[in-house]
């Protein structure tokens, strides 16, 4: 998966770099001028910046060491009385720490122990309240990135293995087919061959990627219809028309073919008049595909074998994984005609 430019470690120190000087800077550049106020001495002047770096490096440590160690090892762990006491003797060595700054680079007459506490608790809870929700907030991203990536995963096995199912379901007729034209020594056998090979030839080295030029998806439809053309003859009338003006778009492999396949499977045998229409077009991105057939319902419900089925309810499914609301299937039986109508947006 590719790392978004927001999510690389170096982008990520200058953000955190540049948060915490902005952070130590405020109290200089919210502070008022006092153009009367005395000059302060060289050693006043350096003990208030050695007073300032120190307890502002020991911030930072506070900050990630409450983040990186505390939540995870303590809090996550439901260890709240354990955090709770690390929190105190915390707050008790920077109030230590700060006497001792005091007494090394600044004037003890100057120091204030209640207006300290008072400060410091504020700016404790501060650090402690804002490395929390960062540490909290960063882990649920990370989960979250981890539950997508693992359903992008699950997708593309599901995705995989449907589009296998498909592959052998087809094969299974075509093969069929191919049987019943031995079986008649028809010399139509020769190019069903061939276009059994063209068709094979698509299912091992387009059906790999994820998307493929419709063109040749309808090619692969074309053949496959010759290929039933052929096994049929006058006993099935077939009626195509795919309207090719508007080609420029992909398309998920070998999603159409079912329910053509569909059509040859129930709309022959003992049919009168048996009859299918195929109908595809495109405009401004919008695939319409109608295909129907004939059906006998007067006749007894055949006992179906366990490959029957799939094709539909495959398509169907990978339909709702890919497309998601960008599509709309309509099946309906009436009057003889099984009918099933797809419009696909392939923006």
């Amino acid at each position: 998966m590719k790392t978004q430019w927001y999510s690389k470690k170096w982008v990520i120190v200058l953000l955190h770099a540049a948060a915490w000087i902005l952070l130590f800077s405020l109290p200089y550049l919210l502070r008022p001028s006092y153009n009367n106020a005395p000059p302060k001495t060289t050693l006043q002047g350096n003990g208030n910046v050695y007073f300032s770096l120190v307890m502002d490096l020991s911030w930072i440590v506070i900050f990630y060491f409450n983040a990186f160690f505390l939540i995870p090892q303590l809090i996550y762990k439901k260890r709240n009385w354990l955090y709770a006491v690390v929190s105190l003797l915390i707050f008790t060595w920077i109030i230590f720490q700060t006497w001792i700054l005091v007494q090394l680079f600044m004037n003890p007459a100057d120091y204030n122990i209640r207006m300290h506490l008072l400060f410091s608790f504020f700016i404790f809870l501060f650090i402690f309240a804002s490395s929390t929700a960062y540490q909290m907030i960063n882990d649920r991203i990370k989960t979250e990135r981890i539950v997508k990536e693992k359903e992008t995963e699950n997708l593309k096995t599901e995705l995989s293995f449907l589009r296998s199912q498909v592959s052998p379901h087809f094969m299974f007729n075509v093969l069929n087919n191919m049987v019943a034209l031995a079986r008649k020594q028809s010399d139509q056998l020769e190019p069903s061959l061939i276009k059994l090979s063209s068709l094979m030839r698509y299912m091992l080295y387009e059906t790999d990627e994820d998307k493929v030029a419709l063109e040749k998806e309808i090619d692969y439809l074309q053949s496959y219809i010759d290929l039933q053309q052929q096994r049929f003859g006058k006993n099935v009338k077939v009626n195509v028309l795919f309207q090719k003006d508007d080609m420029n778009y992909s398309i998920e492999p070998m999603l159409l073919i079912p329910f053509v396949e569909n059509a040859f499977k129930h709309g022959t045998g003992l049919i009168e008049d048996a009859q299918i229409d195929i109908d595809l077009k495109v405009k401004n991105g919008l695939l319409q595909f109608f295909v129907r057939n004939k059906f006998n319902k007067s006749a007894v419900e055949e006992v179906k074998d366990k490959t029957s089925g799939i094709g539909l309810n495959n398509v169907e499914r990978r339909l709702n994984l890919l497309y998601n609301n960008h599509h709309k299937v309509l099946i309906n039986k009436k009057d003889d005609w099984f009918t099933v109508s797809l419009q696909l947006n392939l923006h």
